[in-house]
């Protein structure tokens, strides 16, 4: 049976940490949004409109479910089961979200969403180099 991956390497558990931290970061952003929409807004100078008001909940409505499925991954789930593509679909996302970002001139943007991109990414690739005998869920068989 596979251990749950929080209960691996000293590496691996800073990964799995500085990933949670950053789903439960971004969640934490999409529902600041939702009280506040202007937040989105780059330096805060447009006024607050119906469209922003619309971005923000759109962005809550992938950003929460995203983000918590994503925790449970990372900390409840015994099993790993399908975590590198969750993590390549929340990597896509956020280089998604910075090119949003850099597009609209929107540094904290750009710049949260290439950090998570970073690490998203990086924890699936270090699970897909990692596999030696593992089944198709990208887990090694000794974790």
């Amino acid at each position: 049976m596979l251990r749950s991956i929080a209960t691996t390497g000293r590496g691996m558990r800073a990964m799995v940490i500085a990933n949670a931290a950053g789903a439960a970061l971004s969640m934490a952003f999409s529902v600041a949004g939702l009280l506040s929409p202007g937040l989105a807004l780059p330096g805060g100078t447009d006024p607050v409109t119906p469209l922003t008001d619309l971005y923000a909940q759109a962005y809550a409505a992938r950003t929460l479910p995203l983000g918590a499925v994503l925790l449970h991954q990372l900390l409840i789930s015994r099993t790993g089961r399908g975590l590198v593509p969750l993590l390549l679909v929340c990597g896509a996302v956020q280089v998604a979200d910075a090119a949003i970002g850099a597009a609209s001139h929107n540094p904290g943007m750009t710049a949260g969403g290439t950090v998570l991109a970073a690490l998203h990414l990086g924890l699936a690739a270090h699970l897909s180099r990692s596999v030696r005998g593992a089944g198709s869920n990208g887990l090694p068989a000794s974790l």
